[in-house]
């Protein structure tokens, strides 16, 4: 009869050398396997940094093409480079600042200030990106907004002469002038609806001398309608007008004479 004793465990009668030598290549291949995924990161990052700085000399390349055309005055084709320019690099600024300036030239001014307020978006510490907005709102006629705009631009540089000497000084001008021609309009109305108030005579119907023109004309009325006056035309076409009295008519013979009122 056989002795009873404890069942060996699976992989007891592997050597303790094979387990040695299995680990150490495991160790080998996660170390390949960790090497193998820092490398495809790596080439995926560096691929999309060759890629960005292609955009961004493209970009670059355009915006200068733009700008020499724009020089000429070859507004349209400026603007189509600078598009292009744009879906390489969406938030460049200094694209859409060039481009309100060349819409405000062929008098598209609400593109342009669709354009500035772009640029302001994108980076709103660009004093030449409010002053173009102040600028293309000027062009529409929002003076107030205007003169906020540029008042950012001198915030962000206070020392820049331009924006003081020609844009702010202009805009408060204007606005000046649009706060006097809305004084001397509301004046005017003002003065139309007087003199329509004093056009209109204030009657006093129950005055004596207003009692006494009427009395007169009822008089007058009354001795017309107590005189009639008859048109007769005779037989033989003699015609013959006759006042009859109310009381007193004196019509002739009708066989003679045909009466006609």
């Amino acid at each position: 009869m056989a002795s009873f004793g404890w069942k060996r465990k699976i992989g007891e009668k592997v050597s303790k050398a094979t387990s040695q030598q299995f680990e150490a290549q495991a160790a080998d291949d996660k170390d390949l396997v960790d090497d193998d995924d820092a490398n495809w990161v790596h080439a995926t990052k560096r691929r999309k940094e060759i890629l960005l700085e292609d955009c961004i000399k493209k970009s670059k390349q355009l915006k200068d093409e733009g700008a020499s055309l724009a020089e000429n005055r070859r507004y349209r084709e400026a603007l189509h480079k600078w598009d292009e320019a744009l879906q390489l690099t969406p938030e460049d600024a200094t694209l859409y600042e060039m481009k309100s300036q060349v819409l405000m030239s062929l008098h598209e001014m609400f593109p342009a200030v669709h354009a500035a307020e772009m640029a302001v978006q994108r980076n709103p510490r660009s004093w030449d990106a409010w002053q173009t907005l102040g600028r293309a709102q000027l062009g529409l006629g929002e003076i107030a907004l205007a003169i906020r705009s540029f008042q950012v631009s001198l915030h962000i540089f206070p020392m820049n002469p331009e924006v003081w000497k020609e844009d702010l000084s202009w805009a408060r001008k204007l606005h000046e002038q649009q706060k006097a021609t809305k004084t001397e309009a509301v004046q005017a109305l003002a003065k139309e609806k007087e003199l329509a108030q004093e056009s209109i005579p204030d009657y006093d119907f129950e005055s004596d001398e207003i009692v006494a023109v009427c009395a007169a004309i009822a008089e007058k009325e009354k001795a017309l309608s107590a005189a009639k006056t008859v048109v007769i035309v005779s037989a033989s076409g003699t015609v013959e007008t006759v006042t009859e009295k109310e009381n007193s008519p004196t019509t002739p013979d009708e066989t003679l004479f045909i009466r006609a009122r």
